[in-house]
């Protein structure tokens, strides 16, 4: 028999679960059994491994790379990586079958209906209280159960505007729900990022499996909240409430901003006057309609909540009980995000609905009742015990694995405080396979589903997020424990809708024009967005003009680098020691020290630092494309570590140019030209005239005579080929000083700035009683006229008096704009002042 050929040989086909083995006593959500996938999982599962290993994982490196390019991130607290932690997402979606999910969905509204019921009676007549059917000190002992909210009424009763309910699967395959998130739930945005990932990355599986779309979801989601405005208007003023940048979901805050069309404020954004919400923007106060919070309950209102809290509006419950704002969820929902509430949802679902709970939760025993308090010292061994408040943020006990000190300790706990503890059972949550180290891995699995009220009923996010844990046997699923994240498809027997939050075609549509909803705190964000961009890029060219020639010593010019390195050190970008003669081999090694050693520049590093922060403020007010380019920024930021050449750094330096200049060119290219845009290019326009001023005097300390330092000079400006296209000759003093200062045609000379920032200035908004001139219009005005005094050919006839008034002048002008930064701060961010005529 002859052997066969390469072109005979048959490729051995890619078996995606070949080798993987499903948990010991768990429901496994895709594998029934060794080598047998459960039905609705298959077609999905042959279409995958129909593109092959090596394309999958092509792909799956590609959507983690698009994850961090889009920035999507996860805080987590503690952690080294701090808000730069990636999300993480796993390449096999959880797969739920059309049948399934009809009896989830039903299952879901009904829960949520009932938890509505409860808190409506809660902060309403109490009749479950008076009647037994909840324990007083259940409720009253709560510290989520805020007394200031009782007897506050509610558009159509509606409490909760979005519920999130975690559910799990025991061994048998009942899904069961672990907890209730009632008062500001989170995950919906990283579930809709999520889709959009994975949809992109595997289209094809999409598409054969006929996946339910999310979009009318968020849809119903957003016309609901619009439509609970209680004043009746074209465009009510909506708005998403978050704690800011440092919470852990702050990515999702913004990402839900810009999909649902709200604005993203902060508490300080907003302001209570005459029991009403306004939004203060640069334009004056705005009226707000809605809040869609993601603050908790307590922070809402240092006022009459919490008096510690900075991150609420004081006065926001007064304007929620005179019912001129409508908060979602409402104020005091949290009360039930309580495990303890659940033993009695099956009695309160009959009193309430008439009907029987279709969704039940684990066994649950609340320590305020003596029998059940009994029962939970009894079997500490086959329990969880977790607080029962969520404002106690103590971990889970697990009683299996307590020493007897440690069962001793909780069971005194138990004993001392009885009503502030539940117990539940502990059953082994259902795992599902993902991808890990080049094969499929099974781990925990919670999905969290999502309900929203829709018109006068609710309606269920299709999918959700399904969070893995980041281990085998780890008995928490947690983000915070470095744990993970599907996709969730919920399969559909036929065609899917096609919807999209996208405005139809065809269809009649108002055109709007730049809002004035900006509030000042993200135009004073935008400001400095732009001055620290701006500083960055001139900093890295400033390094780069001496690391360019010390990459060529034998024909750099000496003087020209011992000049260039005295302005460095003058402008500290360099330590002392830099300005000290030294042999050229020397002077090399030091530098390679300083960059490489004392971790490059320790000053660009932190503005670029500040840059990134900055930027993740205002998110939801730059393109993807932006976000895109600032991380490839601070990836490129980091040099590696070992012995590093110049030619090395010479291209580290020139690529992190190249993403501010990308930056730069996303601000001028792809903003619209409203108030943010004003100020980040007022922001860049004023660092880069003072960065000019101050490069300039320093290179005119060395005197008229010293020509050495202007090719250097004309580098860092970017201004070295206009020169030579003008003047085909060496650089000398006076002309390179008109390029650099008195062009107005030269993007980098003083005068372009100046004329950019008096345009500006003249078209922010202004209170029609001020004065005017403005005091901004005064100080650009009187820095103009200043730089038109400037007499470059003067440095050239008078020498020492020469150069003593060009320094003079350049030093009032600088002057004037410091003056114009404060101001703008002072005016237009603080409102420290009102401007009266």
């Amino acid at each position: 028999m002859q052997p066969a050929t390469d072109t005979q040989r048959v490729e051995t086909p890619w078996r995606l679960f070949e080798g993987y083995r499903p948990l010991p006593g768990t429901y496994d959500e895709m594998v029934a059994a060794p080598g047998v996938l459960r039905p609705h999982c298959e077609g999905f599962v042959r279409t995958l491994e129909a593109i092959g290993k090596d394309e999958f994982t092509s792909r799956w490196e590609r959507a983690r790379r698009s994850i961090r390019e889009n920035g999507v991130t996860y805080n987590v607290y503690g952690d080294p990586q701090g808000v730069d932690r990636p999300w993480e997402l796993d390449m096999v979606p959880l797969l739920i079958s059309p049948a399934e999910w009809a009896g989830l969905e039903t299952a879901l509204i009904q829960r949520t209906r009932l938890l509505n019921l409860i808190l409506a009676d809660l902060y309403g007549p109490q009749t479950l209280l008076g009647s037994g059917l909840l324990p007083p000190s259940l409720v009253l002992s709560n510290p989520a159960f805020l007394r200031a909210c009782h007897g506050i009424a509610l558009p159509h009763g509606m409490y909760l505007h979005l519920h999130a309910v975690d559910l799990v699967r025991s061994p048998d395959g009942q899904w069961w729900v672990l907890a209730d998130r009632t008062q500001a739930p989170s995950g919906a945005g990283y579930a809709l990022e999520n889709r959009i990932v994975l949809r992109r990355s595997l289209p094809e599986m999409f598409r054969d499996s006929q996946v339910h779309r999310l979009a009318s979801f968020f849809a119903a989601q957003r016309d609901t909240l619009q439509a609970m405005a209680p004043q009746a208007r074209h465009q009510p003023g909506v708005v998403l409430l978050t704690p800011g940048p440092y919470n852990e979901t702050y990515f999702e805050h913004a990402y839900l901003a810009r999909y649902l069309g709200f604005t993203l404020v902060e508490g300080g954004d907003l302001t209570v006057r005459d029991r009403r919400v306004f939004i203060k923007t640069l334009e004056g106060l705005q009226p707000v309609d809605v809040i869609f919070r993601r603050l908790d309950d307590s922070f809402c209102d240092p006022l009459e909540l919490r008096s510690d809290s900075s991150l609420g509006v004081a006065g926001l419950v007064d304007a929620a009980r005179a019912g001129n704002v409508t908060i979602a969820n409402a104020l005091g929902s949290g009360v039930i995000e309580t495990a303890a509430i659940m033993p009695f949802l099956p009695g309160l679902c009959r009193h309430l609905l008439g009907e029987e709970l279709k969704l039940p939760s684990f066994a649950t025993w609340w320590g305020g009742q003596p029998r059940e308090l009994e029962y939970m010292l009894e079997h500490l061994d086959q329990l969880v015990v977790k607080r029962a408040f969520p404002t106690d943020a103590r971990e889970p006990a697990f009683g299996a694995e307590l020493d007897d000190g440690e069962k001793s300790l909780l069971a005194a706990e138990l004993r001392a405080r009885p009503d502030h503890f539940v117990a539940q059972e502990h059953v082994a949550l259902s795992a599902a396979p993902v991808w890990h180290q080049d094969r499929m891995d099974p781990r925990r699995v919670v999905l969290r589903t999502y309900v929203a009220a829709a018109g006068d009923s609710y309606a269920v996010m299709p999918g959700g997020l399904t969070r893995v844990s980041s281990t085998h046997d780890g008995p928490i699923v947690s983000m915070q424990r470095g744990g993970g994240s599907k996709d969730t498809w919920v399969l559909s027997d036929g065609p899917v809708s096609s919807m999209t939050l996208l405005t139809a075609a065809g269809s009649a549509v108002r055109p709007e024009r730049a809002g004035s909803d900006l509030p000042s705190r993200v135009a004073e964000n935008l400001f400095w967005l732009g001055r620290h961009a701006e500083r960055a890029e001139h900093a890295i060219r400033l390094l780069r003009s001496v690391v360019a020639r010390l990459t060529d010593l034998e024909t750099t010019d000496a003087r020209e680098l011992s000049a260039l390195l005295h302005v460095l050190v003058e402008l500290e970008m360099l330590p002392e020691r830099f300005a000290e003669e030294m042999p050229p081999r020397q002077l090399e090694e030091e530098m390679l020290s300083f960059i490489v050693k004392e971790n490059p520049h320790a000053r660009l590093r932190n503005t670029l630092n500040e840059v990134r922060r900055i930027a993740s403020i205002v998110r939801d007010r730059l393109s993807i494309d932006t976000w895109r380019i600032l991380n490839q920024l601070h990836q490129d930021l980091r040099l590696r570590r070992g012995r590093v050449h110049f030619d090395e750094v010479l291209a580290h330096l020139n690529r992190m140019i190249t993403d501010l200049a990308a930056f730069s060119g996303m601000e001028m290219e792809s903003m619209t030209r409203g108030h943010g845009w004003r100020f980040l290019d007022v922001g860049r326009r004023l660092e880069r005239a003072m960065n000019a001023i101050n490069l300039v005097r320093q290179a005119l300390k060395a005197g008229p005579s010293d020509i050495a330092v202007l090719e250097p000079l004309l580098e860092i400006a970017d201004s070295s080929m206009t020169y030579r296209r003008r003047y085909f000759a060496r650089p000398r003093l006076s002309p390179v000083l008109d390029l650099l200062l008195l062009d107005d045609t030269n993007t980098r000379a003083l005068a372009f700035q100046l004329a950019a920032v008096s345009d500006h200035v003249r078209r922010l908004p202004r209170d029609p009683g001020a004065p005017s001139p403005t005091r901004e219009e005064q100080l650009i005005d009187r820095a103009v006229a200043t730089l038109r005094q400037v007499e470059p050919h003067s440095v050239h006839l008078e020498g020492v008096e020469g150069v003593r008034q060009v320094t003079t002048l350049l030093g009032s002008i600088e002057d004037d704009l410091r003056a114009l930064s404060e101001t703008i701060t002072y005016f237009y961010f603080s409102h420290a002042e009102l401007r009266v005529s």
